[in-house]
């Protein structure tokens, strides 16, 4: 089977960092698996991929992703797949209306609970259309499903699979000496911007003694002056820490002592599913694509309530019994999302849709 992954670029996020590892996987499974990328800079992960052997083609380097005459360049290649995979906006549009050039199966995978579009009410008749093009549309929760059913009843051929992290990674790996601090750790790891809302985490820590806690920030983004900025006025300077995009997530979040994830909303956060892999506490705001993985195993705030998560900080650290029950649930927790098991549900999902074209 001749696959091709389409997404707008391998910088940093979520959909980006699950492409780079769950490609080489169903290139294991016997399959021809390459990857467009529309933006196609140099990344860390266009270069795992292309370390391991998978083909990485790309439209250009720091382009306009929704430049329309991409459409025909996409049609074209897309001509050479018997599936066809988009994420993203740019892609899954884009391969909608390649499909009316080409005969070709197309899957989508939908990464959040929500977006922007299903606040345009003029842009639905869009969106109907352009799933209405899909043989199979995966939302990576129930949540996202959900959401995406309530917006577009009529949707069909819809099905969660959630997504997957190689938890033993994570749970074997080793803490940083480089790193470690006297201080009790809270770690974050997310890109920097609106949807993630670290200001909430970093508020809270105007609730904790300076001496006895640290805040470290893993990721970059477009809001990183804004949370620099805050961090500033709050007079944090000696406690939060930006480390920037870092290769060894797995050691950072050992070293830490308690992971958090803010966020405004999410899909099915893989930084959620990493953080609770660690054998440590991990604390998640109370909203969609984060309450169903954490709520019963870790611990969930109300959204926004930066007083409240102080609180549960506190309470953690203070009782070692509290502390190491959470962190024994949350690495329960993680272990039903293995990436395997992900890998195996979207090889399912590619063989029955390419049985059905040929039986049709």
């Amino acid at each position: 089977m001749k696959i091709l992954q389409v997404i707008t670029s391998l910088s940093t996020g979520g959909a980006e960092k699950l492409i780079s590892e769950i490609t080489p996987m169903l290139r294991d499974k016997g399959h021809q698996v390459d990857v467009l990328a529309f933006d196609g800079a140099d990344t860390a992960f266009k270069e795992a991929l292309i370390d391991k052997g998978i083909k990485v083609y790309s439209f250009g380097r720091n382009c306009n992703i929704y430049n329309p005459l991409f459409i025909f360049r996409l049609a074209k290649l897309m001509k050479n797949y018997d599936i066809v995979h988009t994420h993203n906006t740019a892609p899954q549009l884009f391969a909608a209306v390649g499909s009316v050039l080409c005969s070709v199966v197309l899957c989508t995978t939908e990464h959040t609970t929500s977006n922007r579009r299903r606040d345009w009410k003029w842009y639905a008749w869009i969106d109907k259309w352009m799933y209405s093009r899909y043989d199979k549309i995966i939302c990576i929760s129930n949540q996202a499903e959900d959401n995406l059913r309530k917006y577009l009843p009529k949707v069909k051929n819809v099905c969660t699979i959630f997504n997957g992290v190689d938890i033993n990674r994570f749970h074997n790996a080793k803490p940083l000496d480089t790193l470690k601090s006297n201080k009790k750790v809270v770690a974050m790891v997310a890109g920097f911007r609106y949807q993630k809302d670290q200001d909430t985490l970093i508020k809270a820590f105007t609730h904790l003694d300076k001496d006895k806690y640290e805040l470290w920030l893993v990721g970059d983004g477009e809001r990183r002056s804004i949370l620099e900025g805050l961090v500033n006025e709050l007079g944090l300077t000696d406690n939060v820490k930006l480390l920037g995009i870092r290769n060894d997530i797995p050691n950072v979040l050992q070293t830490a002592d308690i992971i958090v994830m803010s966020s405004h909303f999410e899909g099915l956060s893989l930084s959620n599913i990493e953080g609770m892999s660690v054998n440590k506490p991990f604390i998640a705001s109370n909203v969609d694509g984060l309450r169903e993985v954490v709520d019963g195993y870790g611990v969930l705030f109300p959204h926004e309530d930066y007083k409240a998560l102080a609180s549960i900080i506190k309470k953690l650290s203070a009782d070692t019994d509290y502390y190491q029950q959470v962190a024994a649930k949350c690495w329960e927790r993680a272990q039903m999302f293995d990436i395997q098991k992900m890998v195996d549900a979207y090889n399912e999902v590619y063989e029955s849709l390419v049985k059905q074209k040929d039986n049709s």
